[in-house]
This record gives structure tokens, sequence and C-alpha cells, in this order.
């Protein structure tokens, strides 16, 4: 029998080897994406090692070195992410590490690592701030934010593709519900997919210490298989979508939602093709003239603690 909310992980659940979360395919039913999460504080280090993986790095929070190499004879390359105060502080630099190479990261802050099992090496790239294609969709109550710079159109890396959305507060977002886990050629590719949470009291809004910042992540059953997640999410949540309809995502009133997407599949083609749910896609047509919600989009205001200037 489903069991609601099985493919949903709380905060620290998925800890392991000094990460705060890991998902990968020791992970019960679960094949082609990963995700790796820590908090560092000054003179911590992580070590990517793992071969026949591709990574891209994402600073959450905060600043970070990471020393690499492409291949065990190849030179060490240092590069400085100068990331950003938080995911609401618009989009950050990113670092794309093709498969078997070596890093060792470091820094103060909080980081994401987004993974795929791969096989061809693309060129490492580390993508500037400014360079990262920011997409605001939908309109009124449906607007979000996306950061595409883990999408086919701006990286060329072999398996995943990676973008962040964030959802401002009262805001749906993943909406209308959608599926990708039948390959229909044009119109629908197969993709896991990985959502990792981050929520926020609304920016420009002050609330008492007590305040709780969540949202909410729904998936059901389609009929490449059962899912059943109705989930309150809160920041380090994690709710994976093996197959199966997606959405909304919704940021509750007083609090901004922000996910990272890691998504990839079997296809031999990386791209990603979706098929709304029929009894919810008519609402996309109701967008049509609306404008975008005025608090988006979300920039930078300050930068990285300790980062660069």
């Amino acid at each position: 029998m489903q069991e609601r909310n099985e493919w949903f992980f709380t905060r620290g659940a998925l800890s392991r080897d000094g990460w705060e979360s890991v998902v990968d395919d020791t992970l019960p039913g679960w094949t082609h994406t990963g995700i790796r999460v820590a908090e560092l504080a000054a003179g911590d280090e992580r070590l990517l090692s793992e071969p026949g993986v591709e990574r891209l790095i994402v600073p959450l929070a905060g600043s970070f070195t990471v020393s690499h190499s492409t291949t065990a004879d190849a030179p060490e390359i240092v590069t400085e992410l100068e990331g950003r105060a938080s995911v609401f502080d618009g989009p950050t630099d990113v670092l794309y590490l093709p498969v078997d190479s070596r890093a060792v990261l470091s820094g103060v802050g909080r980081v994401a690592v987004a993974e795929a099992p791969a096989t061809v090496a693309k060129p490492a790239r580390h993508i500037r701030r400014p360079e990262v294609p920011v997409e605001l969709r939908g309109a009124g109550r449906s607007s979000r934010q996306v950061h595409n710079f883990g999408t086919p159109q701006a990286l060329d890396a072999d398996r995943f593709i990676v973008c962040e959305v964030i959802t401002p507060a009262e805001n749906w977002s993943s909406y209308p519900p959608h599926k990708h886990d039948t390959l229909v050629a044009g119109e629908e590719s197969r993709l896991e997919e990985i959502y990792y949470f981050e929520t926020a009291v609304s920016r420009g809004l002050q609330a008492p210490e007590s305040a709780d910042p969540f949202g909410y992540l729904r998936a059901y059953s389609s009929d490449a298989g059962a899912i059943d997640t109705l989930a309150e999410v809160r920041t380090g949540d994690i709710g994976l979508v093996p197959h199966g309809w997606h959405g909304p995502c919704a940021a509750a009133p007083g609090y901004d939602l922000y996910y990272l997407n890691v998504m990839a599949g079997p296809d031999p083609e990386r791209v990603w093709s979706i098929s709304d749910d029929p009894a919810h896609g008519w609402v996309r047509d109701t967008w049509e003239g609306q404008e975008f919600d005025a608090r988006l989009p979300y920039e930078r205001t300050e930068p990285a603690p300790g980062g660069l200037q």
C-alpha cells in the first residue's frame, strides 16, 4: 500500500558522512539524480570524489572555495564562488564539474551539490551571477522567479537539468500540476525530480522570533506509478518525485518559499517536456493579460557574508 509522504524527508533525515542530506542511487527506487546539502563553518571541508557523477555546486548562503581537477593527472584549479546572503537574495554563481572530477569544498555557509550519474565528460564551467538566466513564470498569484543556471539553454551538461525557484508569500508554483514520467516524443520526457526547500519570513516583513516559515508540496499518482505526497515543508526538507503528477508548491501567507530542482532520467535527449493534468491545465489560459507579481524579481540586496564585494 502506498504510504503518504514516503518520498518526503525532513531536514537531516538523509544525513550521511558529514552531509546534512544525501540523495543518491543507494536510496531504494532512486536512480538518475542526486543532491548533497551541507552547512560549513570556518575550517570545514567536504570531499567530492565519487566516480561516474557530474555535479553542480550551488551556494545557498555564504561563499565557498572549490579546489578541483577534472582528471587524475590534470592540474588543480581553485574557483572562488562568491555566493549570496540567502536563496532569497537573487541568483548565485555556480560551478559545474564534469563526470569523474575530484573536488574539495570549503567555506562558510550552506551549500548544495546537484548530482547525476553521467558518462560523457563536458567542460567544467564557472557560471557567474550576471550570466544566470532569470525568468519570471506564471502571472498574478501564480508568479514565481526561476534561475535557469543548469538548464540545457544555459549549461552544457551530460544528464541533469538544474534550476531554482523563488515563490513569494501566498503564491503557487509548480502549477498547474504536471508530470514527466512517460516518453512521448516531442511532448513529454522521463525525469526523476528532487525538490530541496528553504523558507523564510517574506521579504520586507517584520515577524516575531516565534515565526515558523513553511509551505506545502503536493504530488499524486499517474499511470506510471503510485505516489501520495502532501507535506508541510521547511528549510532543509527534501521531496522526491520518481513519477506522478506534482504541484502545487504553495507559499503560506507571510512566508516566502524556495526550492532547488534537480532532474534527470533515462531518455537519450536532455530535455524538460511536461504534460499538464488535464483537469487543471486550463488555468494557464487565465494568466493571459495578468501582470507578474510586483514583488518580483527578487534581486541582490547585500553581499554574501564573508564573500567577495
